[in-house]
């Protein structure tokens, strides 16, 4: 083989291997005018799946899981406009920036002082009602001035709802906002629509192996009534026993009760005729389970029991336990009054 040879086959080389390249190029080139963009999308079919809301006032409420994207593209974009009254104007009230409580860092129920609890919240400017920018969840803020707003009976409130990506923007119209009049602790005998007192009483949630004094009977969540009593300002909670004529009974008869660890409150006062915590508010101060609440952590759970012997030399355990929350910071006391027969302490 040849100089010349050699160079024609080594052209033929390049030129063979210069064609597929040279393809591949040219069939990029015109797929590229068939890929998709990449573009947001935003679902015709996305949807509030709650249109009218109804929060307590006087309370944090959050309300949320309430829209379903249908696959648009995240994140979205939420904004409340247009709020307005049933006479069709606009709500000055729930537009205003109000102060409340926001936490800062998480509360877990361990905290051993109320500067500690205190130092994980603070105060910020929000509208009463206001939607979260990115979630859609809603939420109506505790403040102290809520007696502002429209209550039920009254049909309160209406307002739309932009919604936008990248994609596109979407206008959700005439949701309500239908909230309840403030109950300041539950569980109440307030009728929550016109805040008009029932003749309804408050009972303890449960009372085991509690002898009648008097009749030795069972004693049942029927024979206590319950009452809530704002007697000041302040940061307390008071808890007191009252027989059937309405006298103290000492609480320190309820011997089993682990009274350090009844709330989660500090500088325990023990007295023959009550016991006082000062604590922060609300109780609870934050939804969640701990060794002070009900297991869904929306309540505060106490309980008061004792121990003593019945017939036979047999020991028998009696306990009574109450789920209640206070939303409004100032010295509460609660009562609870036998009013058919006292506990039997004493053994038989």
């Amino acid at each position: 083989m040849n100089l010349v040879t050699k160079i024609m086959i080594n052209k033929k080389n390049i030129i063979i291997s210069t064609i597929p390249l040279m393809m591949l190029l040219g069939l990029l080139g015109a797929c590229k005018k068939f890929l998709p963009t990449d573009r947001d999308t935003f679902n015709t079919q996305a949807r509030f799946t709650q249109t009218i809301y109804k929060p307590v006032m006087g309370r944090t409420t959050v309300m949320g899981d309430n829209f379903d994207s249908q696959s648009s593209s995240l994140p979205l974009t939420f904004k409340i406009v247009n709020i307005r009254n049933s006479d069709g104007l606009s709500a000055p009230e729930l537009i205003k920036p109000f102060d409340v409580l926001v936490w800062k860092k998480a509360y877990f129920g361990t905290e051993k002082s109320i500067a500690e609890i205190e130092a994980k919240r603070v105060i910020e400017k929000h509208p009463l009602f206001e939607i979260r920018e990115h979630s859609g969840e809603f939420i109506m803020w505790a403040a102290s001035n809520s007696s502002i707003i429209k209550a039920l009976p009254d049909s309160g409130y209406t307002f739309d709802v932009e919604v936008t990506n990248n994609g596109g923007r979407r206008y959700f119209n005439n949701m309500q906002l239908q909230p309840y009049r403030e109950r300041k602790y539950e569980p109440n005998s307030l009728d929550p629509t016109t805040g008009a007192g029932t003749n309804a009483a408050i009972r303890p949630n449960v009372i085991n192996n509690m002898k009648g004094e008097i009749t030795s009977s069972n004693l049942s969540s029927n024979d206590v009534n319950v009452y809530f009593n704002r007697i000041g300002d302040g940061n307390s909670i008071t808890f007191r026993f009252l027989d059937t004529l309405s006298r103290p009974i000492d609480p320190a008869k309820f011997k089993l009760t682990d009274w350090p660890n009844l709330v989660h409150g500090f500088n325990m006062e023990k007295t023959s005729t009550y016991v006082k915590y000062d604590v922060a508010y609300p109780i609870p101060l934050v939804e969640i389970p701990t060794a002070y609440t009900t297991q869904d952590g929306r309540q505060a759970r106490v309980k008061f029991s004792y121990d003593r012997l019945g017939f036979g030399g047999v020991k028998e355990v009696a306990e009574m336990s109450f789920n209640f929350s206070i939303y409004e910071k100032g010295a509460w006391e609660i009562v609870f009054w036998f009013n058919r027969d006292n506990p039997k302490f004493s053994n038989e």
